[in-house]
């Protein structure tokens, strides 16, 4: 059975290549429009992953993931984020803030499928 993943992307480049790296894997992920929406599907869906663009202030990335950290239901849900290799602060933000694995946008781009394929 396929794990559950929620991605809080909307920048048209990256939200193509997760889907259609998902869709190989036979995945289906679930993108989320905004942070109140991806807590609502998080409670409800229980992802194994959510994939957050760190720079998009829709999904409040940091805010959001102190949340999911804070709930012990959710906290056990695996959090990758992306972000330009020269915001070296934003870094370390998501990090304390409890985001599993921060990578830089080619990292994550680069490693993606490794990354969906471990959902499979």
């Amino acid at each position: 059975m396929a794990r559950k993943i929620i991605i809080a992307v909307r920048d048209m480049f990256f939200a193509a290549r997760i889907r259609g790296t998902a869709e190989r894997l036979g995945l289906s992920p679930a993108f989320a429009t905004s942070a109140d929406q991806l807590l609502e599907w998080a409670r409800t869906e229980k992802p194994h992953l959510i994939i957050f663009d760190l720079n998009d202030a829709r999904y409040r990335p940091l805010e959001t993931i102190r949340q999911l950290k804070a709930d012990g239901d959710l906290a056990d849900i695996q959090l990758i984020g992306y972000l330009s290799h020269v915001q070296v602060d934003l870094h370390r933000r998501a990090r304390e803030a409890g985001c599993d694995q921060v990578l830089t946008k080619s990292a994550f781009t680069q490693r993606l499928p490794e990354i969906l394929s471990l959902m499979t």
